[in-house]
């Protein structure tokens, strides 16, 4: 009598089901279509074009058009190519507005701005979030309704309020007023809610953490890719920032926007030159994103994942 060997999950063969027509045993393919690759027709790729040009126009435009003097801007019709005077009117601009200055300021500006928002907004969205404490969720109703509150209505109350401080024409009249939005607040606080698990806090309370540990150790770390979001559409918006500077500010110490207002003054204002200045104000924002528009696009898609 001979004995068998044991049967082992090792050794065991998959039995495959016989074709329709008696044949060979065929795999069964798992899956369906999961892994198929999906491919863009010409129709997307129009789309794209369509969408892609008429984002890249106006920068390219406004190029083009500080190119040239005034009296061919205000020909008919407008050129549409480059011409020889690009670097003449970025000069002028740059002399003319102060525009080193401005610059300076603006990328100090909008770096405290977005740094502070950031920080503040994460800080408030957590405990929004996830914190227990009186009248929680109307202080929540309070800051969303300030965002109803036009910001025409605070400019008089707050230029007194810097007047009496005399910061008028400095840059902490501009930055204090914006170091925290409830934009941001809410934005954290909707993010942190469902990608930060109440269960994680808990188990780092259990360890001995303290509030600041837990934030330093497990909120920042789950925020992040919500505060690279946050961070820049904040600096683009503290760039671009133009009511508010243009009556806390002068020419002699500008922000970007409030140079521009310098170039377009003058019986007849030179369209090229401003538009060279338009072109400096907007070429650090455009580096910034070439440096670090993968480090945000990749933040952006890892909240989208969580999420």
């Amino acid at each position: 009598m001979t004995l068998s060997a044991p049967v082992t999950p090792e050794t065991t063969t998959p039995v495959l089901p016989p074709g329709d027509d008696g044949g060979p045993p065929r795999r069964v393919k798992r899956g369906g279509k999961a892994g198929k690759q999906l491919r863009a027709g010409w129709l997307t790729y129009t789309i794209l074009a369509i969408f892609t040009f008429g984002s890249l126009f106006p920068l390219v435009w406004t190029a083009i058009a500080a190119s040239h003097s005034n009296a061919r801007l205000a020909q008919s019709p407008p050129p549409f190519s480059f011409g020889d005077r690009l670097w003449h009117n970025l000069d002028q601009a740059w002399n003319t507005a102060n525009m080193g200055k401005a610059l300076f300021n603006t990328v100090f500006v909008a770096g405290t701005i977005t740094v502070s928002t950031v920080l503040f907004a994460t800080l408030a969205g957590f405990a929004f979030a996830k914190l227990r404490f009186r009248a929680k969720n109307l202080l929540l109703l309070l800051v969303i309704g300030t965002m109803m509150v036009p910001p025409q209505l605070s400019v008089v109350p707050l230029f007194m309020a810097i007047a009496e401080l005399g910061w008028t024409n400095h840059l902490q009249a501009v930055i204090l007023p914006m170091m925290v939005s409830a934009f941001g607040v809410f934005f954290m606080r909707q993010y942190l809610v469902q990608a930060l698990p109440t269960e994680l806090i808990e188990a780092a309370r259990m360890d001995g953490a303290n509030s600041l540990r837990v934030v330093w150790h497990v909120v920042l770390p789950v925020a992040r890719p919500a505060m690279a979001v946050l961070a820049m559409l904040t600096f683009v918006m503290a760039w671009n920032e133009f009511f508010w500077p243009i009556i806390a500010l002068t020419q002699q110490n500008p922000t970007v926007q409030v140079a521009l207002t310098g170039l377009g003054r003058g019986y007849v204002p030179d369209q090229g030159v401003i538009m060279a200045g338009a072109l400096l104000g907007t070429l650090p924002l455009l580096i910034a994103f070439a440096i670090f528009g993968k480090q945000i696009v990749g933040g952006i898609m890892q909240g989208a994942l969580k999420g």
